[in-house]
Formats: structure tokens, sequence, C-alpha cells
């Protein structure tokens, strides 16, 4: 679900027997509860808005930082092919990896 390029991850809580949403990448927590998609979206919105009130409020960037960099631990024989292929691409093994990881994403 998307609200105003925020992003939440939707799932059934049985507990409550709701659905229970989770708003991504924020610098803190932030969720939400429905019994429906109309009810999800305005409870992620007003969550949102609380959030981004509290934030603003105490001075705090609403988004979590990426720095850009992680780790990433694959098999031997898997970097050997990686390896391989970008150098008969012409390319950094970086730039290979950055690549597939682009074509994959779903946001």
């Amino acid at each position: 679900m998307n609200v105003d390029g925020y992003h939440a991850k939707i799932d059934y809580d049985e507990e409550t027997d709701q659905f229970r949403g989770e708003i991504l990448g924020l610098s803190g927590g932030a969720d939400f509860y429905g019994s429906s998609s109309e009810e999800l979206r305005r409870e992620f919105k007003k969550s949102l808005d609380v959030f981004l009130e509290v934030c603003k409020e105490q001075g705090i960037a609403p988004r979590r930082h990426y720095s850009g960099k992680f780790n990433l631990r694959i098999p031997p024989e898997l970097h050997e092919k990686l390896a391989v292929t970008a150098e008969l691409q012409g390319k950094s093994l970086n730039s290979l990896a950055q690549e597939a990881l682009q074509r994959s994403f779903t946001v």
C-alpha cells in the first residue's frame, strides 16, 4: 500500500482479526490497523500524519538514512561466476550486481 510516497507492508493479525500495516523506511516505527482496504488507507494516512508531525516537532528526519553500502554473502562458486560474467561484459562486479538488483525491486 502506498500513501504520499510512503509504502506499507500489510499482514493479517489473528489476535485482533484485522489487517495490520507497517510503514516502511521510517526512522522510527509507525503502524496502523483496519478491517477493509478503505479503513487501512485512512488509518495509514492518520498514522503517517502523526509520525511526520512528531518528527517535525522533534527535528528528526522521518525517513531512515541509507548509506548505499551493504555486505552480501554468497557462495564462492557464485562469486567466481559473477566476477567472470562482469569481466566478459566489461563491467565491474558492483555494476553487474547493481543492475541485477534494480531489475528485482517492486517499489
